[in-house]
């Protein structure tokens, strides 16, 4: 089948295309120490999210939680592009790709990871997600036809046995009761994936932050829907230690981390960039330890030893 060529993507006087994200994360670095300052301001504020939004659950329900503080996000990011004059407007052919894009990176992932907290601890959510770059290795293959290397094909069953060992090492009772939030989680992991994947098949042509404005506006709306139907918070009972946890999850991980992930993505190599993340899930332990005085069992330690490594197998080219 004979497939139509795209319009090539806007490029900027600098010669970087501002709309393909896999390009400014391939584009050479001048200034490595910013990138890696960056990069540590991403995976902090990703990794402190998980117990932050364990607090902010014993005030609101999980999806209304997660709702506001994306529509803040985008309300925030929106304000953000205007005074820096960016623009928002989406391209007519550009609008069902950013609504899947904002299903699958958003709505799903923010949507069901969240449910799955009702289930797990901080630290437990945090490790099951960091199979994310498994998940991530093995669509690119059966989507992009980027066949996985021997340390790849280890990886996947390296990281599921972490997941066994995050459940199958508590009393019976227990462990089987954290299977809904693990499911929930490794779904949610899989759409990211899945979304991740799909935007390097298809780059949208829009700039990256008015990218991350539509998907997080459009991605709540979703999450919101469902919180109205099926959900009855009550917002005049949120504790101030509630409503500083969603003001935190809009400012910090949903609007500044995007920025600067982009950003480190402009001034290290992918590979490198990736590898960066593997810090989301030990922070997310220790702040889940530190924070909430969360239990730091030997299968907790062992998953995340398990599922680290799997992550650094996939990670290798």
């Amino acid at each position: 089948m004979v497939r139509s060529r795209r319009p090539e993507t806007p490029r900027r006087e600098d010669g970087q295309g501002v709309s393909d994200i896999s390009s400014l994360a391939a584009a050479p670095s001048s200034d490595r120490r910013t990138g890696f300052a960056l990069l540590l301001v991403t995976a902090t504020g990703w990794g402190f999210t998980w117990p932050v939004l364990k607090t902010v659950l014993q005030d609101l329900p999980p999806l209304a939680a997660r709702g506001s503080a994306a529509l803040l996000a985008a309300a925030g990011l929106a304000i953000a592009a205007m005074l820096m004059r960016l623009p928002l407007r989406v391209p007519r052919g550009e609008w069902s790709s950013l609504a899947l894009a904002a299903l699958l990176n958003f709505s799903a992932w923010m949507g069901l990871s969240t449910l799955g907290l009702t289930w797990l601890s901080s630290g437990e959510g945090a490790i099951v997600s960091a199979t994310l770059p498994v998940w991530t290795t093995l669509l690119a293959w059966l989507m992009l036809g980027e066949k996985p290397g021997a340390a790849q094909t280890l990886a996947l069953p390296l990281g599921l046995l972490g997941v066994v060992v995050l459940v199958g090492g508590q009393p019976l009772g227990l462990g089987l009761g954290k299977l809904p939030g693990v499911a929930l989680i490794l779904a949610a992991a899989l759409c990211f994936g899945t979304g991740a994947v799909m935007s390097k098949r298809r780059p949208l042509r829009l700039p990256p932050l008015t990218q991350v404005v539509w998907q997080v506006g459009l991605g709540c709306l979703p999450i919101l829907g469902a919180s109205w139907l099926v959900e009855r918070p009550e917002w005049g009972r949120v504790s101030v230690l509630g409503w500083a946890g969603v003001i935190y999850m809009a400012v910090l991980p949903l609007s500044v981390c995007y920025i600067t992930w982009f950003a480190a993505l402009r001034r290290l190599p992918a590979g490198i960039a990736a590898m960066g993340t593997l810090l989301v899930p030990v922070l997310a332990v220790l702040a889940g330890v530190l924070l909430l005085g969360e239990p730091l069992g030997w299968q907790h330690a062992v998953a995340l030893a398990l599922i680290l490594t799997s992550i650094l197998l996939a990670s290798r080219r």
